[in-house]
């Protein structure tokens, strides 16, 4: 006996939907972009555009495109697998969004111990029709000095650390412009001084002095990184995060910048 399938049922009300779809799906999967290869588990959304007339949509093929496609992160692939979505829930503008840990080996300065340094990874892939785009986030962190401490001090001067996320905007032409290997090492150019999983007493010395000699404001490094981004001409954003360690308040600095033509 076939079932009925309620999801196909024409919708009278007149009222187009921007999202419908799943959340939180998560499973083992390789993050692989032809630089860095890294296992780990992964988060998943998957979104659709559904049109007036559609009662729903069949979430169930979601998750089958998930765990069917997607066991394999490879950002440039991100087009193929939106154009099955599109196909498969007949509709005409799809999402994936992904978010997983990463990690990059990092020595300490001085003793030089080696140790994983840990970021965060989010791509959300959109295809509008035949028009594709992907943002490439990194959220990392590094140590920054304030310089105004640093100047009206007889010594010394507060520090913290600093969360900064990176946007990087790829199209059709180009979908991943920059890697995730690259943000990070981008990321931690920025502030005052990068900042290591493992820190003996020389390297305590070295961090410390080497971040007294490179005070940043937070509208400094927002700058600093969004001047590195645009040598390599990528539509970008910049969201740093100050966590302040004198202040009951953070400090924020954010900007957006697309290249002319």
């Amino acid at each position: 006996m076939a079932l009925p399938d309620i999801q196909d049922q024409v919708d009278e009300r007149g009222i187009s939907l921007d999202n419908v779809g799943i959340d939180g799906v998560r499973m083992p999967s390789t993050f692989s972009d032809g630089v860095t290869t890294q296992a780990g588990v992964a988060s998943f959304e998957v979104v659709v555009q559904l049109p007036e007339d559609r009662r729903g949509t069949h979430m169930s093929r979601m998750v089958e495109l998930v765990h069917e496609h997607l066991e394999v992160i490879d950002p440039r692939e991100l087009p193929t697998v939106l154009k099955q979505a599109a196909s498969r829930l007949d509709v005409g503008v799809a999402t994936i969004g992904i978010g997983l840990p990463f990690a990059t080996r990092v020595l300490s300065p001085v003793s030089g111990r080696e140790a994983w340094q840990p970021s965060d990874l989010r791509l959300r892939a959109t295809l509008r029709g035949d028009v594709f785009e992907l943002v490439t986030s990194v959220t990392s962190e590094v140590t920054s000095l304030c310089p105004c401490s640093k100047a009206i001090s007889d010594y010394g001067a507060h520090n913290q650390r600093s969360v900064v996320t990176v946007d990087v905007h790829g199209h059709d032409d180009c979908p991943y412009p920059v890697s995730v290997a690259r943000l990070v090492e981008l990321i931690r150019l920025t502030g005052s001084c990068p900042v290591f999983p493992i820190v003996k007493r020389p390297d305590e010395r070295s961090i410390t002095m080497t971040a007294f000699e490179h005070a940043a404001f937070v509208e400094d490094m927002a700058r600093d990184l969004s001047g590195l981004l645009r040598k390599q001409r990528v539509r970008h954003s910049v969201r740093v995060r100050n966590l302040e360690s004198i202040h009951s308040h953070d400090a924020i600095a954010s900007l957006s910048w697309r290249p002319e033509g």
